[in-house]
């Protein structure tokens, strides 16, 4: 008896931001989706570790889809967020330049912005610039301000389009890796994962660095994705004011540089180094490279307080051979459809790769808008960013609220068990951490994670010795 394979009308491989506003916009039409990805939770990989940065615009070259997508995506973010309730904050960004000879590359910027239609740019003097930051270096001798920029969470973003995109119908396997693709006779493709094969009319690569390796199942090789590995430090809270906006240094070929920002959540980042590395499962920090975002980092902000670094990461960046995104039906394979080589600004395009991805699926597939699609979503609850009386009753109707599990964060109870049991919750400490904040405070889990690690194991029937830290 042959076994039964499940079809779609689209696959979307990879559940990461770009995968996840790409199966969000589908989902406003009658199609049937799916999303595979080999970790356990979406946001896993290289959207989870970077800048937090909604970029304004002005750096990619004119004419180039990095270019023309991070613009229209800064224009989306501010209705975005409040449709889908994730953390935005239009904080600005300033460029800094540090030796008078290369004040010309600000003009540059600022032409190459204009290009782009960036709104709002302008060049501030020295004075300027330390009036606008006053913890500006005293070697900061001019700067590109860029009133557009802003700050986002990209877990919360990400698990945003993901949500809607659940509640309107498209499916998750998560813990999936794909292991192969070929066509079949009647022209769908056959996707073989860990979970089991199906089929699917339209295939969406959004693998990130693994996009080539996706690409090259059922296509010619045509473009390669190295990983850049990028370093950061965050620090605590009591450090989130010493900016408030972005302060970006002149880039280079390697990218924007070592930048100083505060976050949604009120900490302070550094970073990230750029090192191209050959492993692809590479995020490992090093003393170097920490050494590096310290002493790069001191050029362009000072009396930054070292000693008040909680945590330091590390994350790849997708860069693709092409040197700009590269977003395209296959020449050869109809219906194979590349996202690939999305690095920055990758998070801030990203709702504009997704109508890009979709104006290229209608050349595909038949798309007819659903009726009943339902636009907006609600997160978590997180009760310290509510007013005391709204949290009072929100305590009242259920005391769990009141109990409170993370202390560093003033984390309840009520809250991480909303994590686990919403659509698509939390199944790892990880998890937890990115809906709620519970973790990601001075002690970094040290006092809250036993009992998330109980919550876990309940909520999944385990033992508690197999909840895990991530996917």
């Amino acid at each position: 008896m042959t076994e039964k394979i499940t079809g779609y009308d689209i696959a979307v491989i990879g559940a990461g931001v770009t995968g996840c506003a790409v199966a969000r916009e589908l989902s406003r039409y009658e199609l049937s989706v799916i999303v595979l990805d080999r970790e356990s939770d979406v946001c896993e990989g290289t959207s989870k570790a970077n800048s937090a940065i909604v970029h304004a615009g002005f750096d990619a070259k004119p004419g180039s889809l990095k270019a023309k997508l991070n613009v229209r995506g800064n224009s989306m973010m501010t209705e975005l967020s409040k449709e889908l309730d994730f953390p935005f904050m239009r904080s600005g960004a300033l460029v800094v330049c540090t030796d008078e000879a290369d004040l010309p590359k600000l003009e540059e910027l600022l032409e190459r912005g204009k290009a782009n239609g960036v709104p709002g740019l302008r060049i501030l003097s020295r004075e300027e610039a330390h009036e606008t930051e006053p913890a500006l270096a005293d070697g900061v001798c001019g700067a590109l301000y860029a009133g557009t920029s802003g700050i986002v969470c990209p877990f919360g973003m990400t698990l945003a389009f993901a949500e809607n995109a659940l509640a309107n119908g498209v499916v998750f396997s998560l813990s999936n890796a794909v292991n192969g693709i070929s066509r079949t006779d009647d022209g769908r493709f056959l996707i073989s994962a860990d979970k089991g094969d199906i089929t699917a009319k339209c295939v969406i690569n959004a693998a990130g660095v693994y996009a080539d390796k996706i690409h090259n199942m059922v296509c010619e090789p045509s473009f390669t994705i190295n990983a850049r590995r990028g370093e950061y430090m965050l620090l605590d809270r009591s450090a989130g004011s010493l900016v408030k906006s972005t302060v970006f240094q002149l880039p280079t070929k390697m990218g924007k540089g070592i930048l100083v920002t505060p976050t949604v959540h009120g900490n302070l980042l550094l970073g990230p180094t750029a090192d191209d590395i050959g492993d692809k499962e590479n995020t490992a920090t090093t003393r170097g490279g920490l050494d590096t975002v310290r002493k790069i980092s001191a050029l362009s902000v000072k009396g930054i307080p070292y000693n008040q670094v909680i945590t330091s990461f590390a994350g790849l960046r997708a860069t693709g051979s092409t040197g700009d995104f590269i977003i395209r039906e296959d020449e050869k394979v109809r219906g194979f459809i590349d996202v690939a080589g999305i690095e920055s600004p990758g998070l801030t395009s990203a709702p504009a790769v997704a109508e890009y991805v979709r104006d290229i699926a209608a050349g595909i597939l038949p798309l007819k808008e659903k009726a009943d699609f339902i636009p907006t979503r609600k997160g978590i609850t997180l009760l310290a960013m509510l007013p005391d009386a709204e949290r009072a009753g929100l305590i009242k109707q259920n005391p769990a609220y009141g109990q409170i599990i993370c202390r560093c964060s003033s984390v309840s109870e009520g809250e991480i068990a909303d994590s686990i049991n919403r659509p698509l919750g939390a199944t790892t400490l990880d998890g937890v951490k990115r809906r709620t904040g519970a973790g990601m405070g001075r002690c970094q889990g040290g006092f809250c994670s036993p009992k998330v690690m109980a919550m876990l194991a309940e909520k999944q029937g385990i033992p508690i010795a197999e909840v895990k830290k991530n996917g």
